[in-house]
């Protein structure tokens, strides 16, 4: 009888549960089984002292008396430094994203690129112009800008004057007696 140490699913739909139990081969996933040794619950943190529980004790004896884990038990008995930890093959070029997705990420990889090169250029005008002079104003220019003020703002006034009496002269009611 060939013997196996694998996961046999309980728990509710889309909330798995599992138990590692030792079954023969044959036998189907979730049917009858030998020994219970442990469970497996993925709905934990991976970090999660929970997550897998093994009866090491037993695991070791069926071990030694041939029982071969599978894949995924294998991973939690190398983890759990019961047997070596398996080698994980190289995943094969189906795996690999195609040409398209491929041009896409270089499409947007020098789309970044350009715009951190014309941020950079921005920043660096900005830099060159304040490490310039600074213009300041001699004191001779300012009263000449006080009185250009001081013309505008009387001439704004004006302005503001005539077309008041416009408006008022637009919405006087006219009597006729």
């Amino acid at each position: 009888m060939a013997l196996k140490i694998r996961l046999s699913r309980a728990g509710a739909k889309k909330r798995p549960y599992y138990r590692i139990v030792l079954a023969d081969s044959r036998s189907p996933r979730d049917g009858k089984y030998i020994e219970r040794l442990g469970s497996y619950n993925p709905m934990l943190e991976k970090n999660s002292v929970d997550r897998v529980k093994l009866n090491e004790e037993r695991i070791k004896y069926w071990l030694s008396e041939g029982a071969k884990p599978t894949d995924r038990i294998a991973r939690f008995l190398g983890k759990a430094n019961l047997i070596d930890t398996p080698q994980i093959p190289e995943q094969t070029k189906k795996s690999l994203p195609k040409q398209k997705t491929l041009d896409r990420i270089a499409e947007r990889d020098e789309k970044a690129k350009a715009a951190a090169e014309a941020v950079a250029e921005v920043e660096q005008e900005t830099s060159s112009k304040n490490d310039g002079p600074e213009q300041t104003e001699s004191e001779d220019l300012k009263p000449e800008t006080d009185n250009q003020t001081a013309k505008n703002n009387d001439e704004n006034s004006e302005i503001n004057e005539s077309t008041a009496d416009e408006k008022n002269d637009q919405t006087e009611p006219e009597t006729n007696e």
